[in-house]
Parts: C-alpha cells; sequence; structure tokens
C-alpha cells in the first residue's frame, strides 16, 4: 500500500533534512494506513480486543535525504504474521522514485498488563489476508 506524505518544515533538523528519527514516524503512517485499508484500525485492536501492538524491533537504513516540502511515497507492506508477532516493511521514496529509506518494525501483540499473548484466531486470520 502506497501514501503520500509532505515533509514539513517541523520534521527537519538543522542541517535542513529530515530528521532521522521522523522515519519511524512515516512507518507508523504508513502501517496505520495499510490495517485500515483492510478494515483494521488501532483502535479497534486496542478498545475491541484489549490488545497493544508495540514495537519490539526497528531497522531503519537511510539511502537519500528527504527535505523539507518533499513529496514522499511511503510504501507499506505486512510481510509476516505468526500468532506472537508481526512484521512490516517500509520503503520510503521521493516523488521522482528515488529510494530513500528502507526499514521493518516487528510488533508483539500484548493484553492490558503488559504480557505478551497470541492473536485471536480471527484477527490472525484477517492480517494473514493482508500478508498476502
Amino acid at each position: 500500500m502506497r501514501v503520500w506524505y509532505r515533509v514539513i518544515y517541523g520534521d527537519t533538523d538543522c542541517g535542513g533534512v529530515m530528521y532521522y528519527g521522523n522515519y519511524l514516524r512515516l512507518f507508523e503512517i504508513g502501517r496505520t494506513e495499510l490495517l485500515r485499508s483492510a478494515g483494521l484500525t488501532y483502535r479497534q485492536i486496542e478498545e475491541g480486543r484489549g490488545l497493544i501492538l508495540p514495537v519490539v524491533e526497528v531497522q531503519v537504513r537511510y539511502k537519500a535525504p528527504a527535505r523539507y516540502d518533499d513529496l514522499l511515497a511511503i510504501e507499506t507492506r505486512l510481510a509476516e504474521v505468526r500468532p506472537h508477532r508481526v512484521r512490516f516493511e517500509y520503503l520510503v521514496s521521493s516523488e521522482e522514485g528515488r529510494l530513500l529509506a528502507t526499514g521493518h518494525t516487528v510488533h508483539a501483540p500484548v493484553n492490558r498488563e503488559g504480557r505478551l499473548t497470541r492473536f485471536p484466531e480471527d484477527l490472525l486470520t484477517a492480517l494473514q489476508k493482508i500478508c498476502r
């Protein structure tokens, strides 16, 4: 799934490029919209299921800088679904198609007490459909 994001001034550092930590926010935007496009929202998962999906692993590789007012494509895919974890992969590119960053996040379902749990079977099935 692809979503677009325009770099705002507040995204940049004193060097005039997008601050490195803001790429994680781009990943979150992509991930949120991918789930939403499949009829799932974080709100439904958290409030309706009592599950939270914290990031337990993250990796970013920076290829080229994004700058103020650049229009970025955030491509997100659900790459792996297991009973105790999911893995999302990301590509961030310029409007012209230049690859700026790649990365992934791994999320583990935890209950309201913060304990690792399994995805309920119907949610696991819904996530597996997105993964295909």
